[in-house]
Order: structure tokens, then C-alpha cells, then sequence
């Protein structure tokens, strides 16, 4: 069963600090809501995990499976089983959707020897569960993409790569109700015991079809508050100032 344990995170992007000590710990069969106001450093904590350049670790550790994962790069991050679904994915002009999944793939589980046409169809499936037509295989990637569109690339990416820890940035932004009901779907039928998802929303919205076990509250780059399900419910009804006040 797999676990991301993050301890005593720190963070800085542009010499300001963001993150400032986030402990969490995310396991397999198990799904996290991280919630908090705008500029807490939630995308800024997906960001980190995924080892994105422009933020830099300035202390605490990042651990999947008791392997350090600190200082390693987004590459080998990958490989370890981690997977950021983007909150505002941007394009990459000339290089075909079909093709950038297949590299990718085969990055990640170079022992899986699956042929080029079993790969394709198995992508074709999951492009039909989260509305995608088959004509997006050909063209590049995001490159004229809605924002709902890009969205559930990040999805069909998820699904095709088969991490074991998922970090989804707000992934309910730009989706309208039929198509946030077919992400959640796909969400939904990925999640076994074997993964585990670490949630990244500012509202409740995602949460009403993907219920989580596990909230925790970010405030100035800390985890101020743990809780259930009920605690999402009361952010939607009361806001964050409660918790900055406790």
C-alpha cells in the first residue's frame, strides 16, 4: 500500500515563503480534501510535491513509499508513482496528445511492455468516459484546449499513467455539471487501495461527488485544522474566518 508522508514541508518561490512546516500523510484506499482560502499555498504544496522548478524546498522532507523524494526531480517523481493533475495545464505545440501519452507512459513503466495498439485503445476507452472525442488523439497537446477540455486531459493522463499518489489542483475549475460528473466518475473508478488522492479545492463543489475521509484546513502555508467530511460541509457554509479566529 502506498504512502506519501509529508513532514515539516517548507517552500519559497521567488525568495517568499509559502509553506511553512505542512506535515500530511496520504495512504493508499484513502482520499484528502486540502482546503483554504486563496493565497494559503495549496497549489503552491502541489507544486512542491511534484518538484516543480520554481519552488524551492527550504526544509522538511517529502517520502513515497520510504523513499526520499525531496530533491529528486519531477522525472524520478513520476517514476515513484506521484501524479499533479495541473490546476491550469498549458499547452505543448507540435507534440500530438497520443504521442505525449505513450512517451510518458513508457517512461513510467518502461518493464510494461503493452504494444502501441493495445495502449491506443485502452486510451481510446478512457477518452470516451471523460468526454473526450477521438479526434483529440491527433491534435497537440491542450493547444486550443477549453479550460474544461484541459481538465479532462489531466484525467485521461491520471488514468492512462496508473499512479499510486494523486494530487488533483483544483480540478473541478472550468468544468461544467455534466462534465464534473464524468471526471468524478473517472475519479471514482481509479480509486482502489492501492492509490491515494490528495485533493486540492477551494470549494465544496468536487467533494459532493468524491467524498473524502480526510480535511485538512490550509492557512498561511499550515495545516491549521484536521477533520472528516463535516468540516467541508461547514467551510461551504460558513467560510474560513472561524478557523483563522480559533
Amino acid at each position: 500500500m502506498p504512502e506519501l508522508a509529508i513532514r515539516e514541508l517548507s517552500a519559497s518561490v521567488e525568495n517568499k515563503q509559502i509553506l511553512k512546516g505542512v506535515n500530511l500523510t496520504v495512504r493508499g484506499g484513502e482520499i484528502h480534501a486540502l482546503m483554504g482560502p486563496n493565497g494559503a499555498g495549496k497549489s503552491t504544496l502541489g507544486n512542491v510535491l511534484i518538484g516543480h522548478p520554481n519552488y524551492q524546498i527550504t526544509g522538511g522532507t517529502i517520502e513515497l513509499n520510504g523513499t526520499d523524494l525531496t530533491h529528486k526531480t519531477p522525472e524520478e517523481r513520476a517514476r515513484a508513482g506521484l501524479f499533479l493533475a495541473f490546476q491550469s495545464p498549458v499547452a505543448v505545440v507540435g507534440v500530438k496528445l497520443s504521442t505525449f501519452l505513450r512517451t510518458a507512459y513508457r517512461q513510467v513503466h518502461p518493464e510494461d511492455k503493452v504494444s502501441l495498439q493495445q495502449f491506443y485503445d485502452r486510451m481510446k476507452v478512457h477518452m470516451r468516459r471523460v468526454g473526450l472525442d477521438e479526434s483529440f488523439m491527433s491534435r497537440s497537446v491542450n493547444d486550443g484546449f477549453s479550460g474544461g477540455e484541459r481538465k479532462r486531459f489531466e484525467i485521461l493522463q491520471m488514468v492512462m499513467l496508473r499512479p499510486k499518489i494523486v494530487i488533483l489542483d483544483e480540478i473541478d475549475s472550468g468544468l461544467d455539471v455534466d462534465a464534473l460528473k464524468l471526471v468524478a466518475d473517472e475519479i471514482s473508478e481509479y480509486y482502489n487501495d492501492e492509490v491515494g488522492f490528495l485533493i486540492i479545492t477551494h470549494y465544496q463543489r468536487i467533494l459532493k461527488n468524491i467524498a473524502p475521509q480526510f480535511v485538512h484546513i490550509l492557512i498561511d502555508g499550515k495545516v491549521a485544522m484536521d477533520g472528516n467530511r463535516d468540516l467541508s460541509l461547514r467551510i461551504e457554509e460558513e467560510g474560513y474566518d472561524w478557523i483563522k479566529n480559533a
